[in-house]
């Protein structure tokens, strides 16, 4: 391949005077055959070969070039080089290089070079795999050619003097296939040249040795028992994939036909063996198989490899056991991004190194499934121990630095370890818990091996339904929202309604917030959910002061998630809300978490500020339960403090901890203050909403008044309250 890549650059290069593709793909065809006809068996001269394989050529740019790859195009040139006589091994060899080399160069145009060596290398896959199957089909019509001229011949070598010995004889050397004829006890009679050649023998030693003598480690099992059957006269023939060994140690693998040779009176006379060299196929074939199993980078066994021993571990008998660990590095992302994908290659390398040691065990193996995730399978009886003592393993050979181009990089690694008896799993489901258990323990701060754990894989996978579900979710309707009302502690008159949304699920039924809130913020679905129930909210509160006319219109209580704090179109979007709603800004109140607003710069205070000096109400919920600065209130655009329910909790015993008492009466005046109002969350018992009146407490919410229902109930609460 070396010679063909000196002649790349040059008058014809990417640079020189081919302007026309036609230009291109007639350079590309001489290229090719002046590589290929020195080891052609033709009769043609070298511009007529080189006609031949202009056809080909331009099936293979057009390949190269097509919308859809298509590997039949690859394979149909691979079987036409045979039927140009390239038949020689060295033949493919030198094609494959020339395709490697040249196609993308003179054939590629314009197209993305990455892409187009993808597919020229896929090509040559084909090809190979069409020549292999081109090469059999022709070399098997020759053996049945040459089987039926030798079974023809029957007579001549029963009768010496027979007429047609002369034709026979032809058949006999000139075949390009070995000949072997040989007794009924394995004494070898005749061979011819091919024979001879194939062995790298002479005639005269062939015929010093026994069939017997001919056995191979890698023998079928049935080899022998169906040549006992042969010379028994028990069948006619029998066709198998045999090895022999050459005098100078190397293997000879041929496809091996004998047949039964009978005189005139149908009783065996001889037994006739027809072998064809298979060894650089064999040799070929295991390529290619090892290509397809294979890590390119590391050398390590590749997902297809993993998964068929993982599949062979899991259908083991009873009493056997696997285990498994998957690993992912911690923080891989960061070297590649800031050493280079090439650093990031050797450090995988590597890892895959040290890796490879820690496989020590029979029925252990390590592979690369991809990226920087790898794995390791261990079974037999005992895995339960193995499978910890191999996580272990793996981490203590992560502890050591890793020199990449003069920089020590540490390296960690977070593991999930699967662990069972064979046949009770699939082997995608064995995969699929390991891959969470993994993540569980990079979750937990990565640098350990966490075990599996059935519950824990159900809630995740549970948890990725929910999060696969809830972008269509919202367009299907499937979200609703019920309101739990806010009560004045002075007079109990209902002064509005926080807005709680839930999800109605096709399969798991009515889900709180507390299932799908944060899976919508790691998706970005709560801006839109947000969005609408910020409407829907509004539209609510238009209804309930269109009904609800004395003591002013009902307030309406929204959540805002920190992602919609931070939404550039958060101002916006209420405002557009509120004036298609026709509503005024001050029956919408914001609540805001406490540690969302822990440490907020001006930036993220600004659109709360916008809102609140349009009317709009900000509170602060869950206070109480972060660690802010009670001085910080100042520069918050605040209007209501609303308390965490654990403050309520304390209250329901009695009498109620005086420690608590002075703790929610000294924020209570500080609120006050400020001019803030007070709200309390969690109120269960009237002995709690008492208490909380006395301390100041403005407004309340929780089971003792109604628990979050549909618009209707406060409706049904605020009317009650009306005519009191």
């Amino acid at each position: 391949m070396g010679l063909l890549r000196v002649r790349r650059r040059g008058a014809y290069g990417v640079s020189g005077g081919l302007d026309e593709p036609e230009d291109r793909l007639r350079r590309f065809a001489t290229i090719w055959s002046r590589a290929v006809f020195p080891v052609t068996a033709t009769s043609s001269t070298r511009p007529e070969f080189e006609a031949q394989l202009l056809p080909l050529a331009r099936r293979l740019s057009d390949a190269l070039k097509a919308r859809a790859f298509d590997a039949d195009e690859g394979k149909a040139v691979g079987a036409a080089l045979v039927g140009v006589h390239c038949t020689d091994p060295e033949a493919l060899s030198r094609s494959l290089d020339c395709v490697e080399a040249y196609l993308v160069l003179y054939c590629g145009g314009d197209g993305d070079q990455e892409d187009l060596r993808a597919r020229s290398a896929r090509l040559q896959h084909a090809m190979a795999a069409g020549y292999a199957q081109a090469l059999r089909a022709r070399t098997l019509a020759e053996q049945e050619a040459i089987s039926a001229a030798a079974l023809k011949a029957q007579g001549v070598v029963a009768q010496a003097l027979h007429a047609t010995e002369a034709r026979f004889r032809a058949v006999f050397e000139g075949a390009a296939i070995g000949i072997g004829i040989a007794d009924l006890d394995g004494n070898i009679l005749q061979v011819n040249g091919a024979l001879l050649r194939m062995f790298g023998i002479s005639g005269q030693t062939m015929q010093t040795r026994n069939v017997l003598d001919w056995t191979h480690p890698e023998d079928a099992p049935q080899t022998w028992k169906l040549y006992e059957e042969l010379v028994r006269g028990e069948r006619e023939h029998y066709h198998l994939e045999k090895a022999f060994y050459r005098p100078d140690g190397t293997v000879l693998w041929t496809n091996l036909t004998v047949s039964l040779l009978r005189d005139a009176d149908g009783t065996p006379q001889y037994q006739l063996a027809l072998m064809e060299d298979t060894t650089e196929r064999r040799l070929l074939n295991l390529r290619l198989r090892y290509e397809a199993t294979h890590d390119a980078l590391t050398g390590l066994p590749n997902r297809t490899f993993f998964f068929e021993r993982l599949e062979k571990a899991l259908a083991a008998g009873e009493g056997q056991r696997f285990g498994l660990c998957y690993l992912d590095l911690d923080g891989f992302k960061t070297v590649n991004d800031s050493l280079g994908h090439a650093a990031g290659d050797r450090l995988l390398v590597e890892v895959a190194d040290r890796l490879q040691s820690c496989a020590t065990r029979p029925g252990e193996m390590v592979a690369r499934l991809g990226g920087d995730e790898f794995v390791a399978l261990t079974t037999g009886p005992d895995t339960e121990r193995q499978v910890d003592e191999l996580a272990s393993r793996i981490m203590n050979a992560l502890l050591a630095p890793i020199s990449v181009d003069g920089r020590e990089l540490t390296v960690r690694g977070s593991i999930g370890v699967v662990e069972g008896p064979a046949g009770e799993r699939s082997a995608a489901e064995v995969l699929r818990s390991a891959d969470i258990t993994m993540y569980r323990a990079k979750s937990a701060g990565g640098n350990r091996f966490e075990l599996a754990d059935p519950e824990a894989d159900a809630r995740a996978i549970t948890r990725h339904g929910l999060t696969t579900a809830l972008p269509t979710a919202l367009d299907r309707g499937e979200f609703f929202i019920e309101y739990q009302p806010l009560v004045h502690l002075g007079d109990g008159s209902v002064r509005g309604a926080e807005a709680l949304v839930r999800w109605l699920h096709p399969q798991h039924g009515i889900l709180g917030p507390d299932r799908f809130i944060p899976l919508a913020e790691h998706t970005g679905l709560i801006v839109p959910l947000g969005r609408w129930v910020l409407e829907q909210s509004v539209r609510q509160a238009r209804a309930w002061r269109e009904r609800y006319h004395d003591g002013g219109p009902l307030r309406i209580n929204v959540n805002l998630s920190p992602c919609q704090l931070t939404h550039p179109g958060l101002v916006q979007d209420t405002v557009d809300i509120l004036e298609r709603a026709g509503v005024q800004p001050d029956a919408l109140c914001l609540e805001v978490t406490e540690s969302a607003l822990i440490g907020a710069d001006d930036a993220l205070l600004k659109p709360l500020r916008r809102l609140a000096e349009m009317g709009v109400d900000i509170a602060l919920d869950d206070f109480g339960t972060g660690y802010s600065n009670l001085a910080n209130l100042r520069r918050l655009p605040v209007s209501v403090l609303k308390l965490d329910r654990s403050f309520t909790q304390s209250m329901q015993r009695f009498p109620a901890d005086p420690v608590d008492l002075k703790i929610v009466e000294g924020i209570v005046s500080l609120a006050h203050s400020l001019d803030l109002a007070v709200t309390v969350e969690g109120v269960e018992t009237g002995a709690q909403a008492e208490q909380l009146r006395i301390l100041g407490c403005d407004t309340a919410q929780g089971w003792y008044y109604a628990r979050p229902g549909p618009p209707d109930r406060l409706h049904e609460l605020a009317l009650v309250d009306a005519t009191g």
